[in-house]
């Protein structure tokens, strides 16, 4: 049977910076309640007590507290780098492609400081390198689907000094949430054993930067 208790946790849980808040104790438990009543009622296909939607809420700002506490602690600090003059390019992935791709490190001079970024998913793969590259990668993916093309863009790394990010929970997860509550889009993101990278637009880049770098020098 669906409650206001379910319903209560499902409508939080949908909006990440509202349950933070919550998790946070700096919200208006009253006032949250009277704004969520509406979709509450709707869910549950009747009328709905507004001081039961505060009971709900307050229980789970407490479950929400105590799963806090229980996390596993990261230490952010690091060093902060930015590569700027960027772009992105999206291909249909295929069994050509993939065979291809072999040779595609060839593009770039590593011991430049260049940057080559290749991403498989299911279906397509992306292609983040330098934009002075962009036309030999155009050329290279010859007779291949490109699906999108992103330029102006810039490549943020944090290399962390703590060797525990890959098994540690909510790394990822910290840094997006402090890009997002800025409005800052991420393209791609790219991580190794103690390296996180988001691929940014260039007009956020000093934003993304400043954002980071107080998470970092924590």
């Amino acid at each position: 049977m669906v409650t206001v208790s379910h319903i209560v946790k499902k409508v939080v849980s949908e909006q990440p910076f509202v349950e933070e808040a919550l998790g946070r104790g700096i919200i208006s438990v009253a006032n949250l309640a009277e704004y969520i009543l509406p979709k509450i009622e709707k869910e549950l296909g009747k009328k709905a007590n507004h001081a039961a939607v505060v009971m709900a809420l307050r229980r789970y700002s407490d479950e929400i507290g105590e799963h806090r506490k229980g996390m596993k602690k990261f230490d952010f600090t690091g060093e902060l780098l930015m590569r700027t003059n960027i772009c992105d390019l999206s291909v249909v992935k295929s069994p050509k492609l993939l065979i291809k791709l072999k040779t595609i490190y060839s593009l770039v001079d590593f011991e430049k400081g260049d940057t080559l970024n290749v991403i498989l998913g299911n279906n397509e793969v992306s292609i983040v390198i330098n934009e002075k590259y962009k036309d030999d990668l155009i050329k290279f993916l010859s007779g291949k689907r490109i699906l999108n093309k992103e330029s102006n863009l810039v490549a943020l790394t944090i290399i962390f000094t703590s060797d525990d990010f890959t098994h540690t929970p909510g790394v990822i997860f910290n840094a997006v949430r402090k890009l997002a509550w800025d409005n800052i889009n991420i393209y791609e993101i790219v991580s190794t054993m103690t390296e996180l990278t988001f691929i940014l637009s260039k007009k956020d880049s000093m934003k993304a930067y400043n954002v980071l770098q107080e998470m970092v020098s924590k």
